[in-house]
């Protein structure tokens, strides 16, 4: 008797593509609305655009409960196709309110 030798084919998961990362373009507004309890708000820049921004849109060191109606801050405003303009890395500038 000879011994059989198998060999196994292992399927493999395709490697996953890198994130892309958004960018946007560099825009400063004012917050207009805060959903605290939703995580979201909204900010107003000077051209009366409505831009949308979620708690995970923050910049590390920005903390979504420590923003106010009326703040100041800077963002990168993206266009998206389907939901509309939205706000990406938004944080309150290092000055003051």
């Amino acid at each position: 008797m000879t011994a059989r030798r198998t060999t196994r084919i292992r399927k493999t998961a395709p490697s996953p593509k890198p994130a892309v990362e958004r960018r946007g373009t560099p825009s400063s507004g004012r917050i207009t609305a805060l959903m605290l309890g939703q995580g979201h708000g909204f900010i107003r820049p000077k051209n009366d655009l409505k831009v949308f921004f979620h708690r995970s849109d923050l910049c590390e060191g920005t903390a979504f409960q420590d923003l106010a109606l009326g703040d100041r801050v800077t963002f990168e405003l993206f266009e998206d196709a389907i939901s509309g303009p939205r706000a990406l890395r938004v944080e309150r500038p290092r000055s003051h309110r």
